[in-house]
């Protein structure tokens, strides 16, 4: 593993030789293995890319060009506006419900828009909302997606998951279907349900061997249960309307959501890219496939060299998973009193003596597509070729504005 390393770092390295840092690459070979084993876990539903974890429109298109890709699963109405615009998708679900009136207002005034995007609720009031900006009789059906909670609850209040549709029952699936089929104006044409607690929590944190086996018998138990829950939901909305797509999973998830027979479709997105935290799981692991590179401007004293910048942490829960990984070369660490830090960042190790100002060191980062918050473009390296690609901030589009 340290020579496959070494020698990526070397063909990192002679690829970006002319290139200033701070900079982030995705090494496209390894890009194209894990959109390949992605494909082979989904056994045969199709995959819709998480945009959120690519963020970089030449990858998406990419992606989308590969057989077993369709679709794009958006986070933002403005964001799903943008990429039927210019061309990236015409299948495009919006993860979250949009309160953005002025999109809303852009959506139902183009057929073509509200043709090609599928929008998120979970009550009434969404649809009010939209209501409120164009009245029914003057706009096409909007298409509209309801979403399952998915978390888990197996007792009184217990809550194992994340917090996200209030809708968590087939009955309570099935009266809102009800509600949604009779407002003119609206198509209810999906459902979604994201086993957040499946797809995105590592089963084998480091050195917390009882953690990891407390995850994976939550992640068993609850799995069960939400392929009946989510089976009877589907059940329940179906005598209501007749649903093109019901959508789970994520990348943490694929091959076991893509079992439940109630599911026509599975999400992935973090896989592509392979960042640090997929690194606690047990049943795949990705290939790290986006890196950024910082350079070592000091040597303070034996065994630790400093780079400028790095604090590019990860959103969620602060904790040590949420900071980059020092990667390449190998033998490196960050500082438990220091860690990543905006201005600089010092590392320990062995392979920080044979590290002299102007070095580069690797790192990955935790999440996945955080990565291109920080960078206007990312270089694609095929071989010991880099070609830039803007990403989303590059190319003028505020991810959350």
């Amino acid at each position: 593993m340290t020579a496959e390393r070494s020698a990526l770092q070397k063909r990192l390295d002679r690829a970006t030789a002319d290139l200033e840092t701070p900079l982030a690459v995705v090494d496209l070979a390894a890009f194209d293995a894990n959109a390949a084993a992605l494909t082979a876990r989904s056994a045969g539903k199709p995959i819709r890319v998480a945009s959120k974890s690519v963020r970089v429109r030449a990858l998406l298109d990419r992606v989308l060009s590969r057989p077993g890709w369709s679709g794009v699963m958006a986070y933002t109405l403005p964001e799903a506006i943008w990429l039927v615009r210019t061309g990236t998708s015409d299948d495009v679900l919006v993860a979250y419900p949009t309160v953005d009136r002025g999109a809303i207002a852009e959506l139902t005034a183009d057929p073509r828009l509200a043709a090609a995007i599928t929008v998120m609720v979970d009550s009434t009031s969404h649809l009010d909302l939209v209501d409120a900006v164009t009245a029914p009789g003057s706009r096409p059906e909007v298409r509209i997606c309801l979403e399952l909670d998915a978390a888990w609850r197996p007792a009184g209040p217990l809550h194992i998951g994340v917090r996200r549709s209030p809708v968590h029952s087939a009955a309570q699936a099935g009266e809102l279907a009800r509600r949604l089929v009779a407002r003119p104006g609206f198509k209810l044409v999906a459902m979604m349900a994201y086993e957040a607690h499946i797809a995105g929590l590592g089963d084998a944190p480091p050195g917390q061997l009882l953690r990891g086996r407390a995850i994976r018998l939550m992640q068993r138990r609850s799995l069960r249960e939400l392929i009946e829950r989510r089976t009877a939901a589907v059940r329940a909305i179906g005598e209501h309307a007749e649903l093109e797509f019901v959508n789970g999973g994520g990348t943490g998830s694929v091959a076991a959501t893509a079992a439940d027979p109630s599911v026509t479709e599975v999400t992935a997105g973090s896989g592509l890219y392979g960042p640090a935290l997929f690194d606690t799981y047990r049943a795949w692991q990705p290939s790290p496939a986006a890196f950024f590179a910082l350079s070592v401007v000091r040597r303070p004293a034996p065994r630790i060299a400093t780079v400028l910048g790095g604090g590019w942490i990860a959103s969620g829960s602060p904790e040590k998973a949420r900071l980059p990984v020092p990667w390449m070369p190998a033998g490196l660490r960050l500082r438990p009193d220091e860690g990543a830090g905006e201005v600089q960042t010092p590392l320990m190790g062995a392979a920080a003596d044979g590290l002299r100002p102007g070095d580069r060191v690797w790192f990955r980062h935790a999440k996945a597509g955080e990565l291109c918050e920080h960078v206007n473009e990312v270089h694609l390296v095929d071989g010991d070729t880099a070609t830039p690609a803007p990403t989303y901030r590059g190319e003028g589009y505020a991810f959350l504005g």
